[in-house]
């Protein structure tokens, strides 16, 4: 599962662009998986869309893996494309 998490964070980082990032983390906040000063976190401390990626991917890594799917599933409605590349069938 670790392998798979690595390789899933790296194209997640690579892929994600700010606009489903932004709502991402909007979303994740609405359903109480991250709070607020996380949220806050991530945007303040970070410039680069990649790092604020990472910063969010690792927040939920250490969160454990219901929320990474919690991300995934909102990944799914707000960037199908991207999903399917992270997700193949």
């Amino acid at each position: 599962m670790a392998g798979n998490l690595d390789r899933l964070r790296v194209e997640f980082v690579e892929g994600i662009s700010p606009e489903v990032l932004n709502q991402l983390l909007d979303d994740l906040q609405a359903e109480g998986v991250l709070n607020q000063g996380e949220k806050d976190h991530i945007l303040e401390e970070h410039r680069s869309r990649a790092d604020r990626a990472r910063d969010l991917f690792d927040t939920l890594m250490r969160k454990g893996n219901t929320s990474i799917d919690i991300m995934m599933e909102r990944l799914q409605t707000q960037d199908p494309a991207l999903y399917n590349h992270l997700m193949p069938q």
